[in-house]
């Protein structure tokens, strides 16, 4: 028998559909309010019996034991009413815990469906094929990503020690020619000297008293 019918009596027989679990939530919460209340007017009661037991101690000895009398049963009701509630109590928070297990199957078993649904067309062999396609597909893209990055140079290869070798030469050829350029004047040759000697100014002296002598006679003949 389940919980549900254990709290609510009968199997589920032939006297229909049992009440849903809020349903039943919900009239266990309306049970307890009325017993909260049925204790608050019971507590007001019992205040007010006593209340009369003693104005009556000493006067009315008979009316103070009917008040004490009905305050002992009005005690008694509360006590049952503190014990009804919490089975009450018990009973809904069981209930309550049910219905949420229950919901939480229940949307359990659609997630597992739909689970189900989804993997209904997978091979676990093709997924493993085609997980291995992706690692070969994506090795090859990066096998082509490398070799279209590699610097090519049209089928020649050059050493590049060499080269760095025939640089250094050209750079040690150029400062050579610079060095060679800024002290240039300073190792050029001296003009050669005469080797005959110079006239002396006397006969410089006479060689001009001759021209004036012929431009002298020149000049006579012309006249």
């Amino acid at each position: 028998m389940s919980l549900f019918a254990k709290i609510f009596g009968g199997g589920g027989g032939k006297g229909g559909k049992g009440p849903s679990p809020q349903e039943a939530i919900q009239k266990l919460r309306e049970t307890e309010e009325m017993l909260t209340k049925k204790q608050e007017f019971l507590e007001i009661k019992i205040e007010q019996e006593l209340q009369i037991a003693k104005k009556n101690g000493t006067k009315n000895k008979r009316a103070a034991l009917q008040a004490l009398k009905r305050k002992k049963r009005y005690e008694k009701q509360l006590a049952q009413i503190d014990g009804t509630l919490s089975t009450i109590e018990f009973q809904r928070e069981a209930l309550e815990n049910a219905n949420t297990n229950t919901e939480v199957l229940k949307n359990m078993g659609f997630a597992a469906k739909a689970m189900k649904s989804a993997h209904e067309n997978m091979d676990i062999d093709k997924v493993d094929d085609l997980m291995q396609d992706i690692t070969e597909q994506q090795e090859l893209a990066q096998e082509i990503s490398d070799a279209i990055s590699k610097p090519v140079g049209f089928g020649e290869e050059f050493d590049e020690d060499e080269l760095l070798a025939e640089l250094d030469e050209l750079e040690q050829e150029e400062l050579d020619k610079n060095l060679l350029e800024i002290g240039g004047p300073e190792n050029a040759p001296l003009p050669n000297v005469p080797s005959s000697s110079l006239p002396s100014r006397p006969a410089k002296k006479e060689e001009d008293e001759d021209d004036m002598e012929d431009l002298q006679r020149w000049a006579m003949e012309a006249m």
